[in-house]
């Protein structure tokens, strides 16, 4: 079966800095896009970031300039380097990735989702 663990979520003042991290673990799987999604109280998960297989990213206008995606495919994980967070950048954070393996008995392309770390912003 295969998972995604995030870390690396916590309380920062603005202007600070945190560095998430995301792990994707499983049998015989491929990886192709990762990306960070957010979600504050009241609104709907929103794309923070993503980056495909060769390494091209995109983001959201609220954060360019200010966060960067990377990823180590030998080590199946996705970073997401915040800095000069703002209190807007509250939210559950959740890694996604676009990947084939397994799930159960069924063997193809999977949809993958963290369960979320939270990110808080304030002072």
């Amino acid at each position: 079966q295969v998972q995604l663990v995030e870390s690396g979520g916590g309380l920062v003042q603005p202007g600070g800095s945190l560095r998430l991290s995301c792990v994707a673990s499983g049998r015989s799987f491929s990886i192709n896009a990762m990306g960070w999604y957010r979600q504050a109280p009241g609104k709907e998960r929103e794309l923070v970031a993503r980056i495909g297989s060769g390494g091209t990213a995109n983001y959201v206008d609220s954060v360019k300039g200010r966060f960067t995606i990377s990823r180590d495919n030998a080590k199946n994980t996705v970073y997401l380097q915040m800095n000069s967070l703002k209190p807007e950048d509250t939210a559950v954070y959740f890694c996604n990735a676009d990947m084939i393996g397994y799930s159960g008995s069924y063997y193809g392309r999977l949809d993958a989702w963290g369960q979320g770390t939270l990110v808080t912003v304030s002072s």
